[in-house]
């Protein structure tokens, strides 16, 4: 038997006024999604439990079967692990965003979507002026960059409180700073940060053009290493991930599936959606049994509030992704298919939401049910009603 989950970042949303009132995901054309639907049984997952906050970290662990109640520590340190980076005892590590502050507000939680060449001229810069033996600053992909500090330098932090940027978009940022025990270090490293990158050539340039500079860091998601147990071990099946982005490979970096790389992933609209789905059943035919092959494109159109994109991100998971890959593995024997977004991001808000997301498991064994698309309101006619998201994959791969 061979396992896909197929996951949109952040599809599922609230109807829109200018869509007559529909989702984005009932106003777009997916025909691959609403074949797997009517093939298939599903219903809403609760992907962030109650009393956590909603996030692609928390709704992937349990995607992936993890209860994040008992393993999820922080965004930092699942990103960490992707870039390859150790956490000593005694270490704590943030995600380190390049944002972009505008008279005190927050233009631009990416920093003018910052190129992951420009983001480490910067890393470079900040480490030469803000980096010690206790500071460290690490490049990522673009934006999405780390920073490991000991734990003796904040005093403690068992207290700290830190907003995600993207939560704040458009906010001033002074009552979104970190507080609590230990933010007086990052808020200072932030405000410090500002006053460096402000002559940096990369942000003079982007003025130049007309393009949102990278004119602070922004800190958040802390955490020290997790205590992930294997997939393997859990579920008795060999798995791997495709993502472009940091935390998905964290992620499997700790689960200890396979990360697969595919080029021309960029974890935004113009990611290479063809050659994740390429990669996915080449992975299956090498020895993976599991490929869970993660698509960041509509998350990134809902929190920039563009409806156009994320109908157009939605239309293209479904005909490069979903597509490719429901034709292949029907002509490779038995296989089980699940499709779903991670979370919400509506549009209207431009932030994550915790609110159950719909799901459909199509192929072996799978009886069809009511669903007739892949939609927030036709999941409520799904078998399964509302499970627990680390519910999931104990479903999918039950024999």
């Amino acid at each position: 038997m061979k396992y896909v989950v197929l996951v949109g970042d952040g599809m599922a949303d609230y109807p829109i006024k200018e869509l007559k009132k529909k989702t984005p995901l009932e106003a777009a054309r997916t025909p691959n999604i609403d074949r797997i639907a009517r093939e298939g049984s599903g219903g809403l997952a609760r992907t962030v439990p109650k009393g956590m906050e909603p996030g692609s970290d928390v709704a992937n662990l349990s995607i992936l079967g993890y209860d994040p109640h008992t393993c999820y520590t922080g965004r930092g340190p699942l990103e960490a692990l992707a870039l390859g980076i150790s956490l000593q005892p005694g270490q704590v590590a943030f995600r380190c965003n390049f944002v972009t502050v505008a008279d005190g507000v927050m233009a631009d939680y990416s920093g003018g979507h910052i190129t992951t060449e420009e983001a480490a001229c910067l890393i470079e810069m900040l480490n030469r002026s803000l980096g010690s033996g206790q500071i460290k600053f690490y490049p990522g992909v673009s934006y999405r960059n780390i920073m490991v500090i000991d734990e003796e330098v904040l005093g403690g932090w068992s207290r700290l409180s830190c907003t995600p940027p993207h939560d704040i978009a458009g906010k001033h940022i002074t009552p979104n700073m970190p507080s609590g025990k230990g933010s007086k270090i990052l808020v200072d490293l932030m405000r410090r940060s500002s006053e460096i990158l402000a002559d940096a050539d990369v942000n003079k340039v982007k003025v130049d053009l007309g393009e949102n500079p990278s004119n602070m860091i922004w800190l958040w998601g802390q955490g020290k290493t997790p205590a992930i147990p294997a997939f393997q071990e859990m579920f008795g099946v060999k798995g791997g991930i495709i993502s472009a982005v940091a935390l998905l490979k964290g992620i499997a970096s700790a689960a200890k599936m396979d990360i697969i790389s595919v080029p021309g992933a960029t974890g935004y609209y113009d990611t290479n959606y063809k050659g994740k789905a390429e990669h996915c059943i080449k992975s299956l035919e090498q020895g993976c049994d599991l490929v869970l092959v993660h698509v960041e494109a509509p998350d990134e159109a809902g929190h920039n509030g563009d409806r156009a994109q994320k109908l157009l991100a939605i239309e293209r998971f479904d005909e490069y992704v979903v597509g490719h890959i429901y034709d292949e593995i029907k002509r490779r024997g038995d296989y089980r298919l699940m499709v779903l977004p991670d979370h919400y991001t509506p549009i209207s808000l431009k932030t994550h939401v915790g609110d159950p997301v719909p799901f459909v498991i199509s192929g072996a064994g799978i009886k069809a049910d009511d669903m007739g698309r892949l939609t927030e309101a036709e999941a409520l006619k799904g078998y399964y009603k509302t499970v627990d998201g680390h519910e999931l994959m104990r479903i999918l791969t039950a024999r």
